[in-house]
């Protein structure tokens, strides 16, 4: 029992952190590496495709500067160009071994655009902790079945299970409320 709600836990938590991840990728108006840090990045003569944390450090100097450093200087080209070819409205700019880029505020448009997108990716969020939840229960309805756990021991865990999905929905909307935020804040 105790090893199926921890798997469920862990099930669980992975959802969240992909969702976590997936909305740190949403433009705010403001510098952060997870913007660029996952773009893939074809370099060395279209020999190999590395996401671009792979092939530079990736900092920021303000709220509004992400600086590009390569590990190896002569891939930074390659760096520019798949930053420009991943169309995401933003202008790397070259400056010895580095690459600068300015993040250019949102209009309101694009502000309401990013909520409906966050949205959306955090309602896939709920719906993979919830699909976490279906297969558990339908686990414990199996095991009763067949025999390895009595009704009351089903009952309890499913409880459990409900409590589990509960914090992770708290959590889920806890980061809607801060993505939100820092998508509404005028910069």
């Amino acid at each position: 029992m105790d090893e199926l709600l921890a798997k469920v836990r862990d099930r669980m938590r992975k959802a969240l952190e992909i969702v976590v991840q997936d909305i740190a990728t949403i433009r705010s108006g403001r510098a952060t590496p997870a913007l660029i840090e996952h773009m893939v990045i074809t370099a060395y003569d279209g020999t190999q495709r590395l996401k671009l944390m792979e092939m530079a450090t990736i900092t920021t100097t303000d709220a509004k500067t992400l600086v590009v450093v390569p590990f190896d200087p002569s891939v930074i080209s390659d760096i520019e160009r798949g930053i420009h070819e991943a169309n995401v409205g933003l202008t790397p700019v070259t400056e010895g071994e580095s690459l600068r880029i300015t993040i250019p505020p949102l209009s309101e448009e694009r502000r309401n655009e990013y909520i409906k997108l966050a949205r959306a990716k955090l309602e896939a969020g709920r719906i993979m902790i919830r699909q976490v939840r279906h297969d558990a229960m339908q686990e414990l309805k199996r095991s009763e079945v067949g025999g390895t756990i009595t009704q009351d021991q089903r009952k309890v865990a499913e409880k459990k299970i409900q409590e589990l999905t509960d914090e992770m929905m708290t959590e889920i909307d806890a980061v809607r409320e801060r993505k939100e935020r820092e998508l509404t804040e005028l910069s």
